[in-house]
């Protein structure tokens, strides 16, 4: 066996619980001269990894070799420095947020809103789908009235310019929203801007705006939203939450009270749950019983 070939059996058997079920990737064969990156890539895609995220990770593990002077197969990177990741927060940051949001209820309309945040869950989003803007207007004012007298922090997804004229405490947007959001606009009013991603190459540019919290997932299979990738699964999890630890960090999809003891386990400081609370027989009951789940795993 080549030493690249060795590299890539290596990396694959010690990291195999990032691997998504039934990927049936192949390692790429290389036959130029074996280099980290090299092996890492053929590892990753072997994993199942995307390309955009098979590449992130490969140029951290060359980075990661060069600077340490030596490779190791059992050390996946988890270093921000190798990611060319900055130190957060830093000038032109967003707004903080804690790093522990606790409880993320996403709720359908401004009455979900304020009955969760009664219920005494810390953090809520209105996800509201409408192409009326005065409907999204009305909504957005109305959560933001709903949470007024409670102690949750209200993000709005999607809707930023209604956010902002109605004092909302954040934004929460989508990948695809980056850029064409006036995130200066937002920032010098003070919102609080959190992001989705789907793996590195995504959490590395949410990571470039600089935001009050990065979104992970989705953890789960969830039939609320067509996903453009797979469950990332709690391996992953786990290794997205080392290397962006130094942000508040919420995990997400398909996320209820048989799998949250594991997901919390992971270290992230937030989870984000939908249906696992609009469905629920007693959401109030519900989120009370998610939170003492939480608060046992401190």
């Amino acid at each position: 066996m080549s030493d690249h070939a060795a590299r890539v059996a290596a990396i694959v058997q010690a990291h195999a619980h990032l691997a998504l079920p039934l990927s049936g990737a192949a390692a790429t064969v290389y036959t130029s001269e074996a280099y980290v990156y090299q092996a890492a890539k053929a590892a990753c895609s072997a994993l199942g990894f995307i390309d955009q995220d098979a590449e992130c990770v490969a140029n951290a593990w060359q980075a990661m070799a060069e600077r340490k002077g030596s490779f190791d197969a059992t050390e996946w990177p988890a270093d921000p420095q190798d990611f060319c990741l900055r130190a957060a927060p830093h000038a032109g940051a967003f707004a903080p947020c804690p790093l522990h949001l606790g409880l993320y209820a996403v709720l359908p309309d401004a009455v979900w809103v304020g009955r969760m945040a009664r219920a005494g869950v810390p953090t809520v989003q209105l996800r509201f789908k409408s192409d009326n803007p005065q409907l999204i207007e009305k909504e957005v004012q109305a959560a933001v009235e709903a949470v007024q007298g409670t102690s949750a922090l209200l993000f709005i997804n999607d809707h930023w310019q209604a956010a902002m004229r109605a004092g909302a405490y954040g934004v929460h947007l989508g990948q695809e929203d980056m850029e064409v959001a006036d995130l200066q606009a937002m920032q010098q009013a003070g919102l609080r801007l959190g992001l989705s991603s789907h793996g590195y190459a995504e959490m590395l540019r949410a990571a470039a705006f600089s935001p009050s919290y990065i979104a992970l997932g989705a953890v789960f299979p969830t039939t609320l939203k067509r996903m453009a990738t797979a469950p990332q699964g709690l391996g992953r999890l786990a290794a997205y939450v080392r290397l962006m630890c130094a942000y508040p960090l919420v995990a997400i999809g398909g996320i209820d009270e048989s799998n949250l003891p594991q997901v919390l386990a992971t270290g992230v400081g937030s989870v984000a749950m939908v249906r696992a609370l609009t469905a629920a027989d007693n959401p109030e009951l519900t989120a009370a019983q998610m939170q003492s789940i939480m608060r046992s795993a401190v």
